[in-house]
């Protein structure tokens, strides 16, 4: 087939990507069909997905609206998959045109297209790294070059901590990166759990490990932790529809069929 220009030639076509499957979710033209008969597959088995990836989106436009009513012009988006359809930068510069944005996913496929899209950008960078190892990320020159870690920064962690295994972590990983930040500095996370459908997200998990990314759902009390000492701001930690809508939300009436939950954090 021939690749749209937006799409680098070494991708494998054989293979759904997660990154391209969200997109898809989200209504996004940066998919293919591999991605499109998974996604269908998954629909079929969980009709209210797109609304759940849908209502995600809408924390990550609501939490990056507020971080820059608070002051914060950098956003460091970790797991950021493909920047499409109203992503970070979009937001933040709609709001601010000198915001910046720094991109960080571990996928490659997801990096080269966002490399691609955002070729123009001067207020963005991508970069190829595992959240796994803060270290590398805080320091990667690229990151370094956008993000001035001596004023407050806006650290994204949206649906990726759910793909970190126990082993690995994840309250630890967070940890590392809010000692990473000057007061003044949000987290934002939002995270799948088993809380609100159990039996649809055992038969969600299994879906997703044909792309290689295995999911991993908390609970309520474990999410918390990832903020540490981070001051959660208004109304907490809550199901997705519930973080701060906007007066023209529709907010469902059983807000834990989203089966995640969202919340910003302050380092005081």
């Amino acid at each position: 087939m021939a690749l749209p220009s937006w799409a680098p030639a070494e991708i494998d076509l054989s293979k759904p990507s997660a990154a391209r499957v969200y997109d898809y979710y989200l209504g996004g033209s940066h998919n293919f069909e591999v991605d499109r008969n998974q996604a269908d597959e998954a629909i079929r088995q969980w009709p209210d997905l797109p609304k759940i990836m849908q209502e995600n989106r809408g924390v990550l436009r609501r939490a990056v609206r507020y971080c820059v009513s608070q002051g914060i012009r950098q956003f460091l988006d970790i797991g950021s998959g493909i920047p499409t359809v109203g992503n970070v930068h979009e937001v933040a510069q709609r709001a601010d045109p000198s915001c910046r944005t720094a991109y960080v996913d571990i996928d490659s496929i997801a990096v080269a297209h966002s490399r691609a899209i955002l070729a123009d950008n001067r207020n963005t960078t991508v970069v190829q790294a595992d959240m796994r190892y803060p270290d590398q990320i805080l320091h990667d020159p690229d990151v370094r070059r956008l993000i001035d870690f001596d004023q407050p920064v806006a650290v994204l962690m949206l649906a990726v901590l759910h793909f970190v295994s126990d082993e690995d972590d994840p309250q630890d990983i967070t940890r590392y990166y809010r000692e990473a930040l000057v007061p003044g500095s949000m987290l934002a996370i939002s995270h799948a759990t088993f809380e609100g459908q159990p039996e649809k997200a055992l038969k969600h998990s299994e879906l997703y490990r044909r792309t290689g990314t295995p999911m991993w759902w908390r609970s309520k009390a474990e999410i918390t932790a990832m903020f540490g000492e981070f001051e959660l701001v208004e109304p907490g930690l809550v199901w997705f529809g519930r973080w701060r809508p906007d007066p023209e939300d529709e907010v469902d009436t059983d807000p834990q069929r989203a089966t995640g939950y969202a919340g910003v954090g302050v380092k005081r």
